[in-house]
């Protein structure tokens, strides 16, 4: 399906391994990695495991993963991944990871990281003026030691020769990203198809942080109150009514919400119900029209005016630019 005239050459993806590394995601990245050479029937990608020492890593599960090399900051590197999984204790230029990294970085070459190796290119200044991304259970104290890294919820970021995910399946997201800029979108379509994978997510696509993670488990109206928001997109509820379910005043819901979310509940309601539309735009190909009345607005010009105001683009822009077309387009949409 796809053949190439000439042969492109080999690129190499070498991944440091660090002890609690996740191997499910070392795993996502050898099955794209295959998958591309698989279609093309060629090695355009091959990876590259590396450890410190050159022995074997304990993965996070107590599984050893045999490598093939040692990280050695001297060798020219054209791509490296850091993969680690854990939360480090603070880290310095004394850590022999953060100062090889260092002397790395003034080479050029692309370097990135899953899940919580941004940690360790932040350490070694390589991430400073970056957006960059990282597992959400990991973004706050990220953001509190590394201030001068611009952090974010996003699934992945790519900025300039430096490029984040937060882990998990994200890991697919990421490389895919890549691989499109070299070998194009058709061929990553592909790979996804083959891997069962709905759509492949963008850059814009946000981590999902469970609601009790940033705002505590004690907090149990709170919490309440929003799940019962999400199970009534539809038909939402009033501010009055929710209050009624979770018995607490109106007054009382809307200082849990100022305090804790830094929004009204009306506010925050109507947000949930805009990202559900836009999430439907994405990944479904129901009509407009459709996907704003089951998601709680009253009529076509509503829910356009409504999301136009939050996202700054109406529904029909937003769909044009994402990887599903409406069922009244005739071409498909860029991706």
């Amino acid at each position: 399906m796809f053949d190439y005239a000439e042969k492109p050459a080999t690129q190499t993806l070498s991944v440091l391994l660090l002890p609690g590394f996740s191997a499910s995601e070392l795993g996502l990245l050898l099955d794209c990695s295959g998958e591309i050479n698989r279609l093309t029937g060629s090695v355009l990608y091959q990876v590259r495991l590396l450890s410190q020492d050159g022995n074997p890593v304990m993965s996070r599960h107590g599984r050893l993963q045999v490598v093939d090399a040692v990280f050695d900051p001297a060798q020219a590197l054209a791509v490296l991944f850091v993969a680690a999984s854990d939360l480090p204790k603070p880290l310095s230029m004394t850590d022999p990871v953060v100062s090889g990294l260092a002397q790395l970085g003034r080479q050029r070459c692309l370097l990135g990281a899953w899940h919580a190796g941004a940690f360790w290119l932040a350490a070694a200044g390589l991430l400073n003026g970056c957006r960059a991304t990282l597992h959400w259970s990991l973004l706050e104290v990220f953001s509190e030691r590394y201030p001068q890294v611009v952090a974010s919820t996003a699934l992945f970021e790519v900025d300039r020769d430096r490029a984040t995910c937060g882990g998990g399946v994200a890991v697919v997201d990421l490389f895919l990203h890549l691989a499109a800029r070299q070998h194009g979108a058709d061929l990553m379509a592909s790979v996804a198809e083959n891997l069962l994978l709905e759509r492949i997510r963008g850059r814009d696509d946000r981590q999902r942080i469970p609601l009790k993670n940033r705002v505590g488990s004690n907090q149990p109206k709170l919490v309440q109150a929003v799940m019962l928001m999400e199970a009534n997109l539809e038909e939402p509820l009033t501010t009055d009514e929710i209050a009624q379910h979770v018995c607490v005043s109106r007054r009382q819901l809307e200082r849990l919400f100022k305090q804790h979310l830094d929004s009204v509940p009306s506010q925050y309601y109507l947000e949930l119900r805009l990202n559900r539309a836009r999430q439907m735009l994405r990944q479904t190909a129901k009509s407009i029209i459709q996907i704003g009345l089951s998601c709680g607005f009253s009529s076509g010009p509503h829910f356009s005016s409504a999301y136009r105001n939050h996202f700054d683009t109406t529904p029909r822009e937003d769909r044009q630019r994402g990887t599903v077309k409406s069922e009244s387009q005739d071409t498909p949409s860029s991706p």
